[in-house]
């Protein structure tokens, strides 16, 4: 059986759309795609989770009540109009929590949207990659690197699991299993 990968990511269309059609459906999608990046910025920037939710509604509100007026043009990615709104949101933030009256722009240096958006489609289509490369591993390596490193069991439990005689021949197959790993990431 062949599995495949499906993009969870809706298209900026049917994000603009569903806001047209006051989808709630569209709007719980396009806070799983997005929120984490803006959580990223703000946690980066001397923010907490909280601030990241806040900042993040704002942006959709801006967004929603620009796609009402009807009159909403997309210049660019939905992504990068919403961690730019989000990224000047966050610094008129900073700005106004600061005891020196201070410029937006001198908090620039430490928020670069290119560099950091770049960096975050990298990490994106990196994990899409891996995802896809894991997925061409087979058993039983796959369920050894998911066990190892996502759900953190032990060599032992990963040994008596699969039956190997000691956790040391269990940590040379998960070493095996890595090295096909980084073959099929690598060769994408």
């Amino acid at each position: 059986m062949k599995k495949e990968i499906k993009s969870s990511v809706p298209a900026d269309s049917e994000i603009i759309l569903g806001i047209l059609n006051d989808s709630k459906e569209i709007l719980n999608r396009l806070y799983t795609t997005y929120f984490p990046m803006v959580l990223q910025l703000v946690l980066n920037n001397n923010g907490n989770e909280d601030d990241a939710k806040d900042i993040f509604q704002e942006s959709v509100i801006v967004l929603y009540n620009k796609v009402k007026t009807g009159n909403f043009e997309l210049n660019s990615k939905l992504k990068t109009f919403i961690y730019s709104v989000c990224r000047r949101l966050w610094l008129k933030r900073l700005n106004a929590q600061s005891k020196t009256v201070r410029n937006i722009e001198d908090f620039s240096d430490f928020i670069p949207v290119e560099d950091d958006l770049e960096r975050h489609e990298e990490k994106d289509r990196q994990f899409t990659m891996m995802e896809s490369a894991l997925l061409q591993l087979g058993e039983p390596c796959k369920t050894i690197i998911e066990d190892y490193y996502m759900q953190n069991k032990s060599m032992q439990e990963i040994c008596e699991k699969f039956g190997y005689t000691n956790a040391d021949n269990a940590k040379t197959q998960k070493y095996k299993c890595l090295q096909r790993l980084k073959k099929l990431f690598f060769q994408a």
